[in-house]
């Protein structure tokens, strides 16, 4: 199988992990030792950027109140099951530190605190997503769960990522794909 690095997988509607039921995950990085991944489309209840900024003390908390609600209010989503308390940034292709991974031309991954500082208080990425824990698969896992009809794969979308609403991106996702829900069949189309 070619390497899904940069492209998403769609949980099935029938997927027996409840926890990437309803999942969107953006491959990171995929090749003989593994797959890595974010969830992109499940946002931690009752967290939010400006918890993350208090807990990790990276700005006089009189700056941290004075963020404006957009920063302070940002999402963080639950990036999977794997390494909970550790944090991950997909950002634009404009933010570059010697600690960013590039998943594609132009996203990068990078898992460091000068992101999180950069979001805040600038000069931020044009886009950024963050996301607390990782999905990961063993070689030959993930090519297993596929061939097993678990995902969809689909390609890269900018706005998936990072314009549609969170709570959409799992019917967008499908969307891109031309099905619904309802239309899914669980059943691999063999001839």
């Amino acid at each position: 199988m070619n390497s899904l690095e940069g492209q998403f997988l769609v949980a099935m509607p029938d997927m027996a992990d409840e926890r990437f039921a309803e999942s969107v995950i953006l491959i990171v990085g995929h090749g003989d030792e593994g797959a890595m991944g974010l969830v992109v489309n499940h946002e931690l209840a009752n967290l939010r950027f400006a918890d993350i900024l208090d807990e990790l003390d990276l700005g006089d908390p009189d700056a941290v109140i004075r963020l404006p609600d957009a920063i302070r209010d940002r999402a963080v989503m639950r990036g999977g099951p794997v390494e909970k308390g550790r944090g991950f940034v997909l950002h634009s292709g404009d933010y570059h530190s010697g600690n960013t991974y590039k998943v594609t031309e132009d996203i990068g991954l990078t898992a460091t605190l000068d992101v999180l500082k950069a979001m805040a208080f600038g000069p931020a990425p044009r886009a950024a997503l963050f996301a607390l824990g990782c999905c990961g698969w063993s070689p030959g896992q993930l090519e297993n769960e596929i061939s097993a009809n678990g995902w969809l794969t689909i390609p890269f979308s900018h706005e998936l990522l990072f314009d549609i609403p969170v709570e959409r991106r799992y019917d967008e996702a499908l969307a891109v794909l031309k099905i619904t829900r309802a239309s899914l069949s669980t059943e691999a189309g063999h001839g």
